[in-house]
């Protein structure tokens, strides 16, 4: 150990402004990225800077603080420093670090999916038109994003009825040999066998992408013509159907509500915030069409201004998606020269951010706000309702306080076979679904059927992990309070598992049916304790219910998926270098996986995609087996 380590283990560490003071000696005004860490390393904060030496010495300042930023000040017992050659980098480095590391003091985003799209495929002669997430990979056209898979599925169904165009797959389409029931219900042209030609079909793609694009009037016209048309030559079958085309076409416009006339392409993104929470309503606005909205929350706290959360929100929404041409926000924010380059580098193209103040854009962002003040009053509201049921929760079972994190086990499977555990989480937000977790049981010296067994092997993986990953309890993963699916004999096996971890401070409780197995009359098992009940319509009972149903749910959905997986394996799928695209090779060549086993050498080296060298190892993988 040199002599700096050793002077510095005997000195006391310093905290707050102190810490923070001691730092301003080793800056410079270049723009960066700075952390503010506790006495454990944990990231407290992370925070850009134009010049870091003036951001720092504002936090070595002793007063003029937020309650929140003195908090962290206090706390903070180291720093780490990474500096950029532009304030724009900086941008970005911060709100990647702010996501990964999700630190305390921080605005948070929460909840950051990524949005469906509607793809017409462009590899096939008469192209199909399907939902589409993730990386564009595919040939053909891409619109959206739409804000829900739900939004998706509503313009494709009337998408559908306007256009007729196909949704199956390639090789469904291959193998038909007659019109499916979508050409019965008017849904599809059926070019599958020949009912349509290319070059009708292409010209209903085109009229599809054109009012995809917004060109939704001039399809609307054409349609009218045609139908027009239709009727003065008496062929009312034909008229009907155009009829029918146009009017699926309305109802995909009257479903999204309003279609600004002066935005072709937008965000409209508007924040609410109420007693240190916010929501915030992002809409959507491609071709002059609303393709939906979603509302979020992220975390903030009661000191938080609407400026500091506006940009935190763009830079971590932004942070894995395309930005539109503008960016229409209700509030102000700090850096919105940065965040206009950083998100204009990512488009490829310029990004306006704009706060309109009058005109279709403002009334576009009071239709949001209007949103995000509804939705938040709403989640309050179940907030305070889901307090008072952890309250009742803690009353009934005898618990120090209110849970925090309540866990819910359940075992499925029939007769032993497929058997998983399932586990899900609820807390004063409701479920977090991001934490619920199966169990595939491999228990090989289990009965089958033997549920007590089951239960004590997913307890037992769980506790291993819990006390390898967070063995001083300090990220938040252990539960206040275990529900099992079971009566008095999953309690005694639980308790045992328990017991063998050294563990004696959870409480847990076994949810069972009653005498008569009539929802409405559970009955409650704790360790060395009677059985008791609760009366039949306090809410505590029916919050229990519902914890129990959801847990059941998924472990019944957890097992259906893989008992059809298990029906859908293969013995290609344990041969090394057989993926999913050569089995579906080795299967169309041979028609079965019995077949494939039997193959002499020289056969299998005649399937398209199956090289010499990966045909030896199946053919030796099959006789060697056998």
């Amino acid at each position: 150990m040199s002599d700096t380590e050793q002077i510095s283990d005997d000195l006391p560490v310093l905290t707050g402004h102190a810490c923070i003071q001691g730092y301003l000696k080793t800056l410079d005004n270049s723009p960066g990225v700075y952390r503010m860490l506790d006495a454990q390393a944990r990231v407290l904060y992370v925070g850009k800077a134009r010049n870091l030496r003036a951001r720092v010495s504002n936090y070595a300042r002793p007063a003029g603080h937020s309650g929140r930023i003195d908090r962290m000040i206090r706390e903070t017992a180291s720093m780490m420093f990474l500096t950029t050659r532009t304030e724009t980098e900086a941008l970005l480095l911060e709100q990647n670090l702010i996501k990964q590391l999700k630190p305390k003091y921080n605005v948070l985003l929460r909840d950051d999916k990524s949005f469906p799209n509607i793809l017409v495929a462009k590899d096939h002669d008469f192209p199909q038109i399907k939902k589409h997430r993730g990386a564009k990979k595919e040939k053909g056209a891409y619109f959206g994003p739409f804000a829900s898979a739900g939004a998706v599925n509503r313009t494709l169904n009337q998408l559908q009825k306007a256009f007729l165009l196909r949704n199956c797959s390639d090789s469904m389409f291959a193998s038909r040999t007659r019109p499916c029931l979508l050409y019965q219900i008017k849904r599809c042209s059926g070019p599958c066998v020949g009912l349509i030609s290319p070059e009708a079909y292409g010209a209903s793609v085109t009229d599809a992408e054109r009012f995809l694009s917004g060109r939704s009037t001039r399809v609307q016209e054409e349609l009218a013509e045609q139908m027009q048309a239709a009727s003065e030559a008496m062929e009312f079958e034909r008229a009907a159907a155009l009829r029918d085309r146009i009017r699926a076409l309305t109802q995909v416009q009257t479903s999204q509500g309003i279609n600004p006339r002066g935005v072709a392409e937008a965000d409209i993104i508007a924040l609410h915030m109420d007693g240190g929470q916010a929501c915030v309503q992002v809409f959507f606005i491609r071709a002059n069409q609303n393709w939906g909205n979603r509302d979020y929350y992220p975390r903030v706290g009661a000191d938080v201004s609407a400026a500091e959360a506006m940009e935190a929100f763009l830079g971590q929404f932004y942070d894995n998606k395309e930005p539109p041409k503008q960016v229409i926000l209700s509030d102000d924010i700090e850096n919105a020269d940065l965040m206009a380059e950083a998100l204009s580098g990512k488009a490829g193209r310029k990004v306006e951010l704009l706060v309109p103040q009058r005109g279709e854009k403002a009334e576009l962002v009071a239709g949001a706000l209007r949103n995000a003040r509804e939705s938040l009053a709403r989640r309050m509201s179940e907030s305070a309702t889901q307090a008072k049921l952890l309250r009742g929760l803690a009353e009934a079972f005898d618990l120090d306080g209110p849970p925090q994190r309540i866990e819910v086990y359940d075992n499925s499977h029939i007769q032993g076979t497929n058997a998983v555990g399932g586990m899900i989480v609820a807390g004063p937000e409701g479920m977090m679904k991001n934490a619920y977790r199966k169990f595939n049981i491999r228990g090989d010296d289990l009965t089958p059927g033997d549920d007590f067994g089951m239960m004590k092997e997913v307890l037992n993986r769980r506790l291993t992990r819990l006390l390898k990953e967070d063995p001083d309890r300090e990220k938040g993963l252990w539960p206040d309070l275990m529900l099992i699916d079971g009566g008095a004999g999953q309690v005694s096996a639980v308790a045992e598992i328990m017991a063998a971890h050294g563990i004696s401070d959870i409480p847990f409780v076994g949810v069972a049916k009653g005498i008569d197995r009539d929802a409405g009359k559970e009955e409650f098992h704790r360790p060395g304790q009677r059985a008791f009940a609760l009366r039949r319509n306090d809410p505590v009972l029916y919050f229990v219910q519902r914890l129990r149903d959801e847990a059941h749910r998924f472990a019944i959905g957890t097992h259906r998926a893989k008992r059809a997986k298990a029906i859908g394996a293969t013995p290609l799928d344990e041969v090394p270098g057989v993926g999913a695209t050569r089995k579906r090779a080795l299967l169309a060549h041979f028609g079965s996986a019995k077949a494939v086993s039997r193959a002499n050498l020289s056969d299998l080296k005649a399937v398209d995609g199956i090289s010499d060298a990966l045909a030896e190892n199946i053919y030796d993988f099959f006789h060697e087996k056998g």
